[in-house]
């Protein structure tokens, strides 16, 4: 019996060392538990990982932030920088009347042409109209024809041709006109020596000679323009005026009067003279001067 106990025991542990692991066996729950619990620890691994990747912010600046070098090239500045400033403190300085009329034109323009340079275009102007008082005396649709000219251009042109007329025109109103014949010439070269159509127009004078009004009583064609005696005639005699001075224009240029102008001034004195109302003259206008009825002998 001694003898089989210790057979059965010696098999008996023979069974258990090939059935038994080493290694003590753990509840599966505990080990997915462990599994899950290491999984967060490999992906927090993973997020903090970019944290380490630091740029050095001053030495990137340091390294592109360099001086530029003392040959190189500076800026181009335009050529017309600081010009107009230029021009006006010439102006300031000498005056309009040292200007030619290109510069003259050029200064008047930096208002009407806010940027840019305006020399190019004053001498556009001139080159198509010859003259300051021609290029302001223009009408607005040939202005536009220029280069550099559109429409608000224009009309900031024809501005400074109505300051100059109104200006003209300040000297001799209520001036006495036979005294201030100069003025009074001046003033209708500057309203009507470069218009583009005939226009007539009539002086009225009080018994002392001042001028108290200046009318446009007709405005024809390039050639021609009507004017009718009596319409004249009665405009003085309700304006209480007692003498009066005939004016049109020659849009050709040639002031000489022409054959339906001596008629016409002939007619017109003799209406007006049944109301006491004397014809001093009849001045034509052009843009070469001016002829005077009178001064040749047809009043």
């Amino acid at each position: 019996m001694a003898g089989a106990e210790e057979d059965f025991d010696e098999a008996s542990f023979f069974q258990s060392l090939t059935t038994r692991s080493p290694f003590p066996a753990q509840p599966a729950k505990a080990a997915n538990k462990q599994a899950t619990a290491k999984k967060p620890q490999k992906a927090d691994a993973l997020i903090d990982e970019p944290a380490e990747l630091t740029l050095d912010l001053p030495a990137v600046a340091a390294a592109t932030d360099t001086p530029p070098e003392d040959n190189a090239p500076a800026a181009e500045v335009p050529l017309y920088h600081g010009h107009r400033d230029r021009v006006r403190k010439r102006f300031d300085k000498i005056g309009g009347e040292a200007f030619e009329d290109y510069e003259l034109l050029e200064i008047a323009l930096f208002g009407v042409i806010p940027r840019g340079d305006t020399k190019d275009t004053a001498k556009r102007l001139l080159k198509r109209f010859g003259t300051f008082a021609e290029v302001v005396g223009a009408p607005k649709h040939l202005l536009q024809e220029v280069e550099g000219i559109g429409p608000n251009a224009a009309t900031d042109i024809k501005v400074l041709a109505a300051v100059a007329q109104r200006i003209a025109r300040g000297a001799v109103i209520q001036r006495e006109a036979l005294t201030s014949w100069n003025l009074i010439l001046e003033y209708l070269r500057t309203a009507m020596a470069f218009d583009a159509v005939e226009k007539f127009r009539v002086l009225y004078l009080n018994k002392k000679n001042l001028l108290i009004a200046d009318e446009v009583q007709q405005e024809g064609i390039v050639d021609h323009t009507p004017a009718y005696p009596s319409k004249v005639v009665n405009r003085a005699y309700n304006l209480g005026a007692t003498a009066i001075v005939l004016v049109h224009n020659h849009p050709s240029g040639d002031p000489e009067p022409s054959r339906a102008d001596i008629d016409l001034t002939k007619a017109i004195i003799a209406a007006a003279k049944n109301h006491n109302i004397v014809v001093h003259d009849h001045i034509i206008i052009g843009r070469n001067g001016h002829a005077s009825l009178r001064g040749q002998g047809y009043i």
